[in-house]
């Protein structure tokens, strides 16, 4: 059965264009149409359990979109709302406000003629409407992908299981050839920790090529001592529900975290600087969207710029700083969280706290995996219960890399706790 889409938005040719989009996808259909907020809260309120999702502007006469948000969250009255946003830094600001109120997520409109013909406008919103509904498709799209990366993480766990069970044998064969001399108690501890390092550099050797994601999974949690004085450091990943999320997380964290914070959330250019000064009000923590350059300091959170890539580098003094750049997106995220935690390989911190919020895909759990054979890490997961959609954190989870799974409320204390652990 389709899904019940309602429309808010006072121009007529927007309208139309959202009608034509949802009408050609046979999962929905548009059900009603208003063309302010009043009208949209009246439609609500006669017909409300019909509607599986409402398509929002902001900039309305009568009552303008987060006048309606504010209303309904008054009233209590729990609908999927997204957002249909312009590119204006007045409405950048605006939308981010929708997404505290209560908004489910958010599209940009396009802003030609062109745009609006392409599929990029299109597919964004129909993916929208698809993770908001439930509808058939996004999830079996969802679990394929955690599926998949499940099976090759086993399949390179079996092979490198198999190398190793090899190479153990041989070095014991070689240990019981007759005619060698005995050896006693301390010639033998001596030479059974040099099968040991041989077997284990033979190993690493062995998986030489593989790919990476893999090959760090496969391998033997353990902590690595290492006392660098550089102190810890929080990596935080999120992709649709995240600004809601974030607006939980970051005001608890205090003003003097012993570390400092980076975040990937999933948003377009234009977007993450009114985040980042949003939630730098409500916080004690200091906020801001990460500039090239930026220097990192405890007690600060960096949020990468939306249309960019985020990456940590060390100085030739030692010190660490972003870089930002513009190019092309991966797997069409432009921010990229596996990108953020793969900067980190290189990184000589005590221990880094990876935390995975809600989101479609499974950004993050490449680069986290990465991150297993080289660092301390430990890895904070949201719950499923608390997820706007709950993609990332499963993926996460389910490739057996996750150290706790937390409710959105818990998480900022599971992240202190973590990085004031000694």
């Amino acid at each position: 059965m389709a899904k019940n889409i309602l429309i808010i938005d006072d121009s007529a040719l927007m309208r139309r264009v959202l009608s034509d989009i949802i009408s050609k996808d046979g999962r929905f259909k548009v059900s009603a149409e208003a063309t302010n907020g009043l009208e949209g809260l009246s439609l609500i309120e006669e017909r409300g359990k019909e509607f599986d999702a409402v398509l929002l502007d902001i900039n309305m006469p009568r009552m303008n979109g987060l006048e309606l948000l504010a209303e309904l969250k008054l009233r209590n009255m729990k609908l999927k709302v997204i957002i249909v946003s312009t590119m204006a830094k007045r409405d950048a600001k605006e939308t981010i406000r929708a997404l505290e109120l209560g908004a489910f997520d958010f599209v940009t409109k396009p802003e030609s003629f062109t745009e609006v013909k392409s599929n990029q406008f299109s597919d964004r919103l129909l993916l929208c409407l698809a993770a908001a509904t439930d509808a058939q498709g996004i999830q079996e799209q969802a679990q394929a992908q955690v599926q998949d990366t499940i099976s090759s993480i086993m399949n390179n766990i079996k092979a490198t299981l198999a190398v190793v069970s090899d190479m153990e044998k041989k070095a014991s064969k070689t240990n019981d050839q007759p005619g060698r001399p005995s050896q006693g108690p301390a010639d033998s501890s001596k030479k059974g920790a040099a099968k040991e390092s041989a077997v284990v550099q033979e190993k690493e050797e062995a998986l030489q090529g593989q790919d990476t994601v893999k090959e760090t999974v496969a391998l033997p949690r353990k902590k690595k001592q290492v006392n660098t004085g550089r102190g810890k450091l929080v990596a935080l990943a999120c992709s649709t529900g995240g600004p809601k999320a974030l607006h939980t997380v970051i005001p608890g964290l205090p003003a003097d975290l012993d570390a400092a914070v980076l975040v990937v959330q999933h948003m377009p250019g234009g977007f993450t600087k009114s985040l980042a000064d949003r939630l730098n009000e409500l916080s004690k923590i200091r906020v801001k969207e990460a500039e090239d350059g930026d220097r990192l300091v405890k007690g600060t959170v960096y949020i990468a710029k939306g249309g960019h890539q985020m990456r940590l580098k060390r100085g030739e003094d030692g010190s660490y700083f972003l870089t930002v750049t513009k190019e092309p997106a991966r797997h069409g995220l432009l921010p990229c969280a596996d990108i953020m935690y793969e900067s980190l390989l290189d990184s000589d911190f005590e221990e880094i706290t990876c935390v995975v919020l809600t989101g479609m895909g499974g950004d993050g759990t490449a680069g986290i995996s990465q991150l297993y054979k080289k660092h301390n890490i430990h890895v904070i997961a949201q719950n499923e219960e608390t997820c706007i959609v709950y993609g990332m954190p499963k993926v996460v989870k389910e490739a057996g890399l996750v150290d706790e799974v937390v409710g959105l409320s818990e998480v900022s204390d599971a992240i202190i706790r973590n990085v004031y652990k000694r």
